[in-house]
């Protein structure tokens, strides 16, 4: 225990849904956490909790990955602070509900540069301390909105399907060394989510039965613990994607469509 107290998780949109639930995980198995969100006065009220709940140190960085330089920054503060991490998780995501022509382009050029974009920087940051080291793990919030075509969200669904690629070709290049690389695939989860993405009105959403954060984080702590290369949480959405494997993408579409869609279409 006394090791496992010097290690430190940094997680991005830490404050809330299945990256809050993820803190207090790895904050029970004694990690010590770097929590980032954009809003300081969450991030202080949760640093507070997380640490007298846990009796681990956090450390609450307030970042807008949004923008291009944060993730840079954010790394540079990191080390700054001379902070090693062990485990990075990028949590942090947002959608946009609509059909293409319809939606805002600058709020999804913002959503490709969170979803991806500073994805991508702070995992090769940090990656390359972790491959200096030879040692460290990384957890990527993909969504089984990787594996299929999503009508109503498709710049969403699109940068899923990247960081699902992204994580499992970055997997196999590491494949020789200490440093697990896993991506959790959650479906619809109770979350923030579709309030940001404005998708209050969908299908998917009135339908209820969404996925409880807490569990998603499990499964997904529990895959990144067993080296797994990814999980798919939840047996409904596990079904889903075996029955899409199976289908034509088009078909596939048509489905999710209908699942996505506002509750006034027919």
């Amino acid at each position: 225990m006394s090791n496992m107290q010097n290690k430190y998780a940094l997680i991005t949109g830490a404050t809330s849904g299945i990256g809050y639930e993820l803190a207090k995980l790895f904050a029970k198995d004694h990690y010590n956490l770097i929590i980032v969100s954009r809003n300081q006065a969450e991030l202080e009220q949760k640093a507070n909790e997380l640490s007298s709940q846990y009796g681990v140190e956090v450390m609450p960085i307030a970042k807008d990955l949004f923008k291009r330089e944060a993730a840079f920054e954010l790394y540079e503060e990191v080390n700054q602070r001379g902070v090693q991490v062990d485990v990075l998780v990028n949590d942090a995501g947002q959608g946009q509900f609509g059909e293409f022509k319809d939606t805002d382009i600058n709020r999804e050029l913002d959503i490709i540069q969170l979803n991806i974009s500073s994805l991508v920087v702070l995992t090769k940051c940090f990656l390359k301390d972790m491959v200096a080291r030879n040692e460290g793990k990384i957890l990527q919030l993909a969504s089984i909105a990787s594996k299929v075509p999503g009508p109503w969200q498709s710049v969403y669904h699109g940068t899923k399907a990247f960081v699902l690629s992204f994580t499992e070709a970055i997997r196999t290049e590491l494949k020789d060394t200490n440093i697990t690389v896993t991506a959790l695939l959650p479906g619809a989860t109770d979350t923030d989510f579709f309030n940001k993405a404005e998708m209050q009105d969908s299908k998917i959403v009135q339908a209820g039965g969404l996925s409880d954060p807490a569990d998603v984080a499990k499964d997904g702590y529990e895959a990144l613990m067993n080296n797994d290369d990814k999980v798919i949480s939840g047996f409904k959405n596990k079904v889903q994607i075996g029955m899409s494997n199976m289908m034509p993408d088009s078909a596939v579409a048509s489905m999710m469509d209908k699942q996505q869609g506002p509750v006034d279409e027919k």
